[in-house]
């Protein structure tokens, strides 16, 4: 037995915008010290978007298990594949746009989007030389 559907398409693309004009309307508070002599104060920073937050978000609208519609759960969200990809590209572009241009860390937004450089680290043994003392 699977649970009950408390959303449509068109009622979880309208909570994502929601939770988007309030996410970015609650900026991040930055203690920053500023000046020769380094007086504190602080600045605010774009508060950038998130699954977690969204996660968040909806559970607090009442919808506990939103990974389920996002992810289609055993196929049975299938209406919810287009809405589902235009939220996780939004927030994935917010990220990387937001790292190119610094205002979020660059390196947590490239680990959180699988976009990490990749190096390929190889030693290779041509000889063993043991030593009789």
């Amino acid at each position: 037995m699977h649970r009950k559907k408390k959303l449509t398409p068109e009622t979880l693309h309208e909570h994502f915008q929601q939770y988007v004009k309030e996410t970015k309307a609650k900026p991040i508070m930055v203690h920053d010290f500023v000046g020769k002599d380094g007086h504190a104060a602080y600045r605010q920073k774009e508060r950038p978007l998130t699954f977690e937050g969204f996660y968040n978000y909806m559970y607090l609208k009442g919808v506990k298990y939103i990974w389920d519609y996002l992810s289609n759960y055993k196929g049975i969200y299938d209406e919810f594949k287009e809405i589902s990809m235009l939220i996780k590209n939004t927030i994935r572009e917010d990220q990387i746009c937001g790292g190119l241009v610094g205002i979020y860390h660059h390196g947590i937004t490239s680990r959180l989007n699988g976009l990490v450089e990749k190096t390929e680290n190889k030693h290779e043994v041509t000889e063993i030389v043991i030593k009789e003392e």
